[in-house]
């Protein structure tokens, strides 16, 4: 190319106007430019996903079956020291179901924010050299979580049946809306502390330290009832029932394992009377703030490049 061609292309490229690259600015506009964006990269979405799912088996011989292997012995350490030592068991029905609800449950919330929280910087080299919508890796890592979540399901699901509790009832209808709120609250979540991991990398470790918090904030291994008889009917339950946490949990126990436990003539667990209605206001809020996190993410994500 001869210097007058290179001067010739320097001016039409300086006559063309600018063009703005990502999506369109603004709370409202950019919410549809950004979900238009990501639906365009659906199949890229994809191929991230399963390359998570393929780097975390890699070079394994038991393959999927590691994600069974956590929450399993989470299940046989709490029902010892919990269950067996601590007497629970001879109160709660059906504890080994009762603790694999909730730690099932756990897993999908706690893993969605692990892995979407290092999402951005453990794709440092992608988002340094590649303009495409970044919430590709925080949603991917969403995807590998779902995936986790379908595989321990089903061995809760085979174990209620061993048991002799399968949880055929009206209550199961409470399954899909408590893993909805799981799923929404922990995107919106995630959105937002990967956003931060790149400009504040103590997030990660501040986030290590949250979760476990937020474990023996909710009636995970043992059961709300306790919760009830020491606070019931004052603002703490109230504030400890703010928690979409909580909430999905006592859905997903209601709907999976209390229904079989009072057909055997057990003591029934405490449920709050308006669950359903908790549910939809926590799916609703959990929603606002999932599009909060993307326009925050949104505009943060413009310095991600000079940050990685």
């Amino acid at each position: 190319m001869t210097t007058q061609d290179a001067s010739e292309r320097g001016e039409r490229i300086a006559r063309e106007p600018l063009q703005l690259v990502g999506s369109k600015p603004g709370f409202f506009g950019g919410t549809f430019s950004s979900l238009s964006e990501i639906w365009g990269r659906r199949e890229l979405l994809g191929l991230l996903t399963r390359r998570e799912l393929t780097a975390r088996y890699k070079d394994s011989s038991l393959g999927i079956a590691w994600s069974l292997f956590r929450p399993l012995a989470q299940l046989l350490v709490y029902y010892f020291a919990i269950g067996v030592v601590l007497g629970a068991a001879r109160t709660v029905p059906d504890f080994a179901i009762f603790v694999f609800v909730g730690l099932t449950t756990w897993s999908l919330f706690s893993e969605i924010i692990n892995s979407t929280t290092s999402s951005i910087v453990d794709n440092a080299g992608i988002v340094r050299k590649i303009q495409l919508p970044r919430e590709v890796f925080p949603l991917s890592s969403v995807g590998s979580a779902l995936f986790s979540f379908t595989v321990q399901l089903s061995i809760l699901i085979v174990a209620t049946v061993v048991f002799g509790v399968p949880p055929i009832t009206p209550a199961l209808a409470l399954a899909p809306l408590a893993f909805v709120l799981i799923v929404v609250f922990a995107t919106a979540v995630g959105l937002l502390l990967a956003a931060l991991n790149v400009y504040y990398r103590d997030i990660k470790h501040i986030v290590e330290v949250l979760l476990i918090l937020l474990f023996w904030g909710s009636p995970i291994v043992y059961s709300f009832t306790y919760v009830h008889d020491q606070i019931g009917g004052t603002w703490i339950e109230s504030l400890y029932l703010a928690n979409p946490i909580t909430i999905a949990v006592l859905g997903m126990q209601k709907a999976l394992w209390i229904s079989g436990s009072t057909a055997t003539g057990d003591l029934e667990q405490y449920f709050p009377e308006n669950l359903i209605a908790l549910l939809l206001i926590a799916i609703a809020a959990s929603l606002v703030l999932l599009w909060l996190s993307q326009r925050i993410f949104s505009r943060l994500q413009r310095n991600f490049a000079q940050e990685l």
